[in-house]
């Protein structure tokens, strides 16, 4: 089943529509039993439950039973996106239908225990890719920052493909995979990578080189329209965003923080500094090979010298300071700094030292349920002062 789009309405955009450099997420969690911690497939059950309660953003449905999206509102920074995700996983949580896991991948639901959920959108992907999606459910997040042009989206598009293995290291939270190590830091994406118009694409010269791009891929593959190409980073013209996909869900809230800030600051410094320097597309699939199997231990080239990935992590953190004052997130990039010692899937593989998948499991729903705690309260307004527009109201 094909869902056609009229070729007129493909790539009309909303970038200009409000203020640029805005941020919103998306973060996709499992739904388990709060004592098994198995996949619980109660989806539009708890959607139908008093909708009314979720106060802050939204909480949809996904592809996959099982799983919910928690969407924030628009927001001015990192600690207010947060703010919105905390209430939300809080409003999930308090119909006590279901406990909440922050994981890329289920560590231990078997191969093919997936339930899909109705809809003529669902039935198109999943026509498309037959078996693929029905392997495992996988869960990410989705970081959109508003860019006031098609061309600055390009741009920043451009830019931020070389800090794809960096977000991947430091975001990697899956392990483990049908109740076995997976000798991989991030599964999820390995498995995710599977489906067609996944991964990285090449730099584009332009709007109209990605557009023209699109249209022939969107021919050839008989898609439904650009919401079908499922890269790690695409400029979203429906939303006027650059979206961000790269990240695996992540348990803990403070990691989450700290990643989206690191986002929020290298889109608005790659979507403002002119580099025409774009590191080839075999240079990076190869690179994100060593940051999903390695993470934060890898070596890797970005289109230079060989190095280590804490050094490239070290110079995308430089960078995002020299925004953060602006961003109002410099205590947010704490979070991400302290991934530099150990991500999720590097805390998820010491739970498991100590206490088998049984203590991996308990950790994951544990850290999900646990706010975060910062010194100074979420929501400061951002304070961005830009000529433009961004990220619209959903």
């Amino acid at each position: 089943m094909t869902i056609r789009l009229a070729e007129d309405t493909l790539f009309a955009h909303r970038f200009g529509a409000s203020t640029p450099f805005q941020v919103g997420v998306e973060e996709e969690l499992f739904l388990v039993d709060p004592s098994g911690h198995h996949v619980r497939c109660c989806t539009d059950e708890l959607l139908a439950d008093r909708p009314a309660r979720f106060t802050r953003g939204r909480a949809i449905g996904e592809m996959c039973d099982g799983v919910i999206e928690l969407a924030t509102p628009v927001c001015a920074s990192a600690d207010e996106a947060v703010r919105a995700l905390r209430q939300l996983r809080r409003d999930v949580l308090a119909r006590d239908r279901a406990a909440l896991m922050g994981a890329g991948m289920h560590p231990t639901a078997p191969f093919g225990d997936v339930t899909h959920r109705a809809g003529a959108h669902y039935d198109a992907v999943a026509d498309d890719v037959r078996g693929l999606l029905r392997q495992s459910v996988v869960c990410g997040v989705h970081v959109h920052v508003g860019m006031p042009d098609p061309e600055t989206a390009v741009n920043a598009f451009n830019g931020m493909r070389k800090w794809v293995p960096v977000l991947q290291a430091l975001g990697a939270n899956s392990p483990f995979w049908h109740g076995q190590d997976s000798g991989l830091q991030s599964c999820r994406t390995a498995r995710f990578h599977m489906i067609p118009r996944t991964g990285l694409p090449r730099a584009f010269r332009d709007w109209d080189d990605y557009t023209d791009t699109m249209r022939e891929l969107i021919r050839v593959s008989g898609i439904e329209g650009p919401g079908s190409l499922w890269w790690d980073v695409r400029p979203h013209p429906s939303l006027g965003t650059l979206e961000v996909r790269v990240l695996d869900a992540q348990s803990s809230l403070a990691g989450l923080r700290g990643l989206i800030a690191l986002i929020h600051c290298l889109a608005l410094h790659e979507a403002t500094v002119a580099d025409d320097r774009h590191p080839p597309k075999e240079v990076l699939d190869e690179a994100c090979h060593h940051a999903i199997r390695d993470g934060l231990d890898a070596r890797l080239s970005v289109g230079g010298p060989m190095q280590h990935m804490q050094a490239l992590a070290r110079q995308a953190l430089d960078i995002a300071h020299a925004y953060a004052h602006e961003l109002r997130c410099v205590e947010a990039l704490a979070g991400a700094e302290a991934l530099l010692s150990g991500n999720g899937a590097d805390r998820q593989r010491r739970a498991y030292a100590a206490g088998g998948m049984d203590a991996v499991l308990e950790h994951l729903v544990a850290e999900t349920a646990t706010p975060t705690v910062t010194k100074q309260p979420f929501g400061e307004a951002c304070g961005v002062r830009r000529v433009g527009s961004g990220m619209p109201r959903r």
